[in-house]
């Protein structure tokens, strides 16, 4: 068999909580108990009969106080059911208690994968009373990510869309910045990071295939445009496929997808039209399945009676489609709990503690989308 790797055209700062802003240390401390009269550290001070450095100090712990005057400033704060502003906490202990996630959208909008890891994030970072901003800066040191990052509106950050070469990368690390990546670079050893084992996970996807006899396969990739500009899942799939369609002798074809299901029903009759004689997708782009299963359906084809169709996708949307998706899940929430753990271990530590790294292997979750070829004239 030939081994063939033809690349096909691609078919085709909003805060999510608690947004905080700057405030002296006097800042103001609503009370939270439904009166609209608020309280500042000063009235504090005044009930307790201690100066407002001393209540400072009592709600941020940065100098000891006596254990009696503690107590004293704890029982004003019950009594009129105080609630520290997040400004005066801010400030008291030096932290947002927010963390930022920097994540460029590809398209228009986030695809609902996109918008479960996020939904991880928030949800883990709640565990551990932080907030979650969201900055859709895109590639490069723009003024969105200068607002994030250089006026420290965040205790640390995610960066999320990470490429081989990634110049926020490049610049946070010279700045002491705290932040880890949803991905890796070219030199991923000095960062902390969660990822998918992009290259080995396809390269399983194509020996599943090859166990069932399939010989003739297609990658359906992300898009073109991301690949360009070095998005680092989309190179790491497109070398694990090449390896192992060469190591196998089997014929492959790449193809970029667009994430919506239009591009997946577009890129069907593409690659049918490079190669109709394809039995097996290897699939990336969970956004397009929908799209590339209603193409294989307009074109006459059964999954999995004439093209079986496996990947690394998430499980729900794995479980959307009919049959049921052979695939690697890509879990959003397993991987934004340990970016949110990543972060704030890399905040709690030195400055110089060592990285950190988690890199995820899933098992196959064999379904209903993959079985042996068939002869297909």
């Amino acid at each position: 068999m030939s081994n063939r790797f033809d690349e096909v055209a691609e078919n085709s700062r909003a805060p999510i909580q608690g947004d905080r802003t700057s405030a002296a240390e006097d800042s103001r401390i609503p009370v939270n108990n439904g009166s609209p009269t608020p309280v500042n550290i000063g009235e504090i001070a005044r009930l307790a009969g201690v100066s407002r450095s001393t209540v400072s100090y009592a709600l941020s712990g940065k100098r000891p106080i006596s254990e009696r005057t503690r107590l004293r400033i704890q029982q004003v704060i019950d009594e009129h059911g105080f609630q520290p502003n997040a400004s005066a906490r801010a400030l008291a202990h030096g932290r947002t208690q927010t963390i930022g996630v920097v994540f460029p959208p590809a398209g228009r909008r986030y695809t609902d994968m996109q918008l479960d890891f996020l939904s991880a994030v928030i949800d883990a970072a709640a565990v551990h009373d932080h907030d979650v901003l969201l900055s859709r800066s895109g590639e490069g040191w723009d003024e969105a990510f200068d607002r994030l990052v250089g006026q420290r509106r965040v205790d640390g950050a995610i960066l999320m869309e990470i490429r081989v070469q990634d110049s926020r990368v490049d610049r946070l690390l010279g700045s002491g910045f705290p932040f880890v990546t949803m991905g890796r670079t070219a030199d991923p050893d000095a960062l902390s990071w969660v990822d998918m084992d992009w290259t080995e996970l396809t390269a399983r996807c194509v020996r599943h295939l090859a166990e069932l006899g399939h010989r003739r396969l297609a990658l359906v990739n992300r898009p073109r445009k991301l690949f360009a500009v070095g998005y680092e899942a989309a190179h790491r799939a497109v070398d694990g496929f090449r390896t192992a369609v060469a190591e196998l002798g089997l014929t492959g074809e790449i193809h970029h997808c667009g994430d919506d299901a239009a591009s997946g029903e577009a890129v069907v009759q593409e690659l049918l039209d490079h190669d109709p004689l394809t039995t097996g997708l290897v699939v990336l782009n969970e956004a397009a399945l929908v799209g590339l299963y209603r193409g294989l359906d307009r074109a006459g084809l059964s999954v999995p009676g004439d093209v079986s169709v496996t990947g690394v996708v998430g499980a729900r949307w794995a479980e959307t489609v009919t049959p049921m998706m052979t695939g690697f899940d890509n879990s959003s929430d397993v991987m934004g709990r340990l970016a949110v753990d990543l972060l704030l271990e890399r905040l709690a530590g030195s400055s110089t503690a060592r990285p950190r790294q988690h890199l995820l292997t899933p098992e196959l979750t064999v379904r209903a989308s993959t079985g042996p070829a068939q002869t297909r004239s």
